[in-house]
């Protein structure tokens, strides 16, 4: 199943991708309600390149009851973003986001591109769940729920902004 998510972001695209290599602002930032924030990594690459690894669990209430036997009553997932350096204004790279220990997984692209005063944070990509028989309903519930934890950590953006105020 394809889905886009686009997030808005009160900050400039460069002054977002400041604080993305911060580990402090990415386990505030992911630490949607309803997830736990296992574990997080900021790896420097080589000139402007850097990655991202979030390690969280969730609540397995989000997904089909016929298939919750399966995975118990938490989900891990682990979130990998590889951004490039910065090209013409906007960021590019990379995203694989997969709950352990089960066939699903999301794979696709991430970019951070101006819009207005602030910058938009898009993820695209597919949910794959190759489990027979229920696949199609778990791909429709993971891309539901990546779409709910994604779309609300503008709101811990936002919130980190009002505290910290914008990067320099």
């Amino acid at each position: 199943m394809h889905v886009t998510i686009d997030v808005p972001v009160p900050l400039s695209a460069a002054a977002y991708a400041t604080l993305v290599r911060d580990e402090s602002f990415v386990r505030f930032r992911t630490a949607v309600p309803g997830a736990r924030v296992d574990d997080v990594i900021v790896t420097p690459a080589d000139g402007e390149s850097f990655t991202v690894t979030v390690r969280r669990s969730v609540s397995a209430a989000q997904i089909p009851p016929q298939v919750r036997s399966f995975v118990g009553s938490e989900l891990e997932i682990r979130q990998v973003e590889a951004w490039e350096g910065e090209r013409g204004g906007a960021w590019h790279g990379t995203v694989a986001l997969e709950i352990t220990g089960t066939p699903v997984r999301m794979t696709g692209t991430v970019e951070l591109v101006p819009s207005g005063d602030g910058a938009i944070l898009r993820y695209d990509g597919d949910v794959r769940a190759s489990i027979p028989l229920f696949g199609p309903a778990v791909e429709r519930s993971a891309a539901e729920a990546v779409r709910a934890t994604l779309g609300a950590e503008e709101l811990r953006v936002q919130a980190w902004v009002d505290v910290h105020g914008t990067p320099a």
